[in-house]
C-alpha cells in the first residue's frame, strides 16, 4: 500500500509529496508538479536522484527536493 505524505515549507505551502511503500519501506519524493526528484531504497539503504545516481547512504530524500 502506498501512503502519500505532503511536504510543506515554513509558511504551510505544499512544495512536494513523499510516497511511502509501506510493504517494502521504499520511498520516492515528488515536487509539487509531480516530477520525481529522488528515491530511497530501504533494502540497499541508499538514496538516488532523478537520474538513478547514488547521492547518499541512508534516507536523504528531502535533500533531493530542491535539486
Amino acid at each position: 500500500m502506498i501512503e502519500r505524505i505532503k511536504v510543506q515549507d515554513w509558511t504551510g505551502k505544499i512544495i512536494g509529496f513523499i510516497e511511502l511503500d509501506t510493504s517494502t519501506g521504499n520511498k520516492q519524493i515528488k515536487d509539487f508538479s509531480g516530477k520525481i526528484k529522488g528515491k530511497y531504497n530501504a533494502k540497499l539503504d541508499i538514496t538516488t536522484d532523478f537520474y538513478g545516481r547514488q547521492i547518499a547512504k541512508g534516507d536523504q530524500l528531502m535533500m533531493t527536493l530542491n535539486m
